[in-house]
């Protein structure tokens, strides 16, 4: 229920943000990562408490709806791991609890009405990764100021995901298609743009950037395509898993080649999970 790969994805926002703030005390980074797996793994578990109606009939092979787990149980599991998350975040810094306790606000929001709204929902979701890179950041608080705006980049790429996720049950419509690609791009446009900051640098990022690119375009392009079911999920899965591909060239820019592939390597991780365990 916990959708182990995304999680890994989750813990790869907070080493692009940490990164983008200078690295600044190695010390609070566990905390930080404990957070945003509360967080996350809470959000997702509490997305299929409020699902369970649906699964039953669109999944019933979900935990809920197959009695593999009851409803009431994994509610409070999922209240429990938001409550331990944010409880982590304030254990790093109180900056960081309040954008830890803003992130699980927006993860029920999400799970509970906004995944029901065409335009609120895919923002509704992408805020939610925003301020978990923006939890990376929370490290040293003093850098929120000067590096908020790289929030507006995984609002923008989560925003194409959930997009087209939307059509992933009984297919999805090609102008939905075409939306998540104008976003793509806007993305894989925005990330060379941070490199007009001095302390961002470009060829750092070159190469995160064009495997970026060369992982997500061709499915995205496919699903506008032809916006069948098997494509969209194929969309999905490689825009959520390219998510650290995106964390590795955003930490590459402000950090270096070597933090960026140290990034990076958590897609191995992720992608071994993404095939024992569900990604959608």
């Amino acid at each position: 229920m916990m959708r182990p790969a995304n999680l890994v994805t989750a813990n790869a926002d907070i080493l692009a943000g940490f990164a983008a703030a200078g690295q600044p005390s190695f010390a609070r980074l566990p905390w930080l990562l404990l957070a945003t797996t509360g967080i996350y793994g809470g959000g997702v578990v509490l997305n299929d408490v409020f699902d369970a109606n649906l699964d039953a009939a669109e999944r019933p092979e979900r935990p809920i709806p197959s009695r593999r787990a009851s409803c009431s149980v994994a509610a409070a599991l999922g209240l429990a791991m938001l409550a331990a998350g944010v409880a982590c975040a304030f254990r790093c810094t109180a900056t960081s609890g309040v954008i830890g306790g803003l992130a699980a606000t927006c993860a029920v929001l999400y799970d509970a009405a906004g995944k029901r709204h065409a335009v609120l929902g895919p923002i509704n979701m992408g805020a939610c990764r925003g301020l978990n890179l923006m939890l990376g950041v929370s490290a040293a608080p003093a850098q929120l100021a000067s590096h908020w705006h790289l929030a507006l980049i995984p609002v923008a790429y989560i925003a194409a995901i959930t997009a087209v996720s939307a059509g992933e049950v009984h297919g999805g419509r090609r102008s939905t298609g075409l939306l998540a690609l104008l976003l793509l791009c806007g993305v894989l446009l925005a990330l060379p743009a941070l490199a007009l900051r001095p302390d961002f640098h470009l060829a750092a990022l070159l190469p995160f950037l064009l495997i970026l690119a060369a992982r997500v375009a061709p499915p995205f392009w496919q699903a506008y395509r032809s916006p069948a079911p098997a494509r969209l999920r194929a969309a999905v899965k490689a825009g959520v898993l390219s998510l650290i591909v995106l964390d590795a060239a955003i930490a590459a820019g402000y950090a270096g080649l070597v933090f960026g592939a140290a990034v990076l390597t958590l897609i191995l991780l992720a992608g071994y999970l993404a095939r024992k365990f569900a990604v959608t």
